[in-house]
């Protein structure tokens, strides 16, 4: 893990958040499932950006120090978030976020025929707020899924993930069009309970100040081995592998 450049306060760190770096010019999170990215009709105070804004103001709501959103996780998916502390790197960030990698681990329902593979469609969202693949592409955005089986079991696989686009409820939306939606997916599974198995694991990038390559991982859900048994023995400071 890269050492941050700025001490964490651990002080004024919210509850939900667990920061895995710092310096300047941007802050990485890890976001637990439940918390909004950024603020909605319904909810403004209680999200990842404006709990981090009071925390880079180490608790100073006067202070001017502001932060600006790189990009967003669906309210219940977990894991890594980055934030720009200027509007500069944000467009830095957007320059290259092409080239940016992101993967995730989803658990899913049921085995897969092709152990590895891309999806591609067009998403257009509808009237009921739900996003769905279109034939006509004027109707919708571009989305492309790559994903390789990493276990599985009689009901159950979890999935390796790169996100080779953004686009809203993106994996979700074609895992489930694809007969495998995620577990615990209220939206586009069927009865479906308790929380999302889909968490954004890594991201790796250039520092948009020095061009200096990093990489951060976050830690693995506990309830993902509710579904798989890890290999081997897991230490305290060790993560299961699938």
């Amino acid at each position: 893990m890269i050492k941050s450049k700025i001490k964490i306060r651990y002080r004024y760190v919210p509850a939900g958040i667990s920061i895995l770096y710092e310096d300047q010019d941007i802050i990485v999170i890890d976001k637990s499932s439940g918390l909004l990215s950024v603020k909605a009709k319904y909810e403004k105070e209680k999200t990842a950006h404006q709990l981090l804004i009071n925390y880079v103001r180490k608790g100073n709501p006067r202070a001017k120090v502001n932060l600006f959103v790189v990009h967003r996780l669906d309210r219940e998916t977990s894991g890594v978030l980055v934030f720009a502390k200027s509007f500069k790197i944000r467009e830095k960030f957007a320059n290259q976020w092409d080239n940016v990698e992101k993967k995730y681990l989803a658990i899913v329902h049921g085995n897969l025929a092709k152990k590895n593979g891309i999806i591609e469609s067009y998403l257009a969202e509808g009237d009921d707020y739900m996003m769905r693949s279109v034939e006509n592409p004027e109707e919708g955005k571009f989305a492309k899924t790559k994903y390789k089986v990493k276990n599985e079991s009689k009901n159950y696989s979890i999935l390796e993930i790169d996100l080779l686009t953004g686009k809203k409820n993106q994996i979700r939306v074609h895992l489930s069009e694809l007969g495998h939606p995620i577990v615990g997916d209220l939206k586009y599974g069927e009865n479906e309970r308790g929380r999302l198995a889909l968490h954004a694991f890594s991201i790796k990038f250039k520092h948009p100040f020095n061009n200096q390559e990093m990489k951060f991982e976050t830690k693995i859900p506990e309830f993902f081995t509710n579904y798989f048994k890890p290999q081997g023995k897991i230490g305290a400071n060790k993560q299961p592998r699938y």
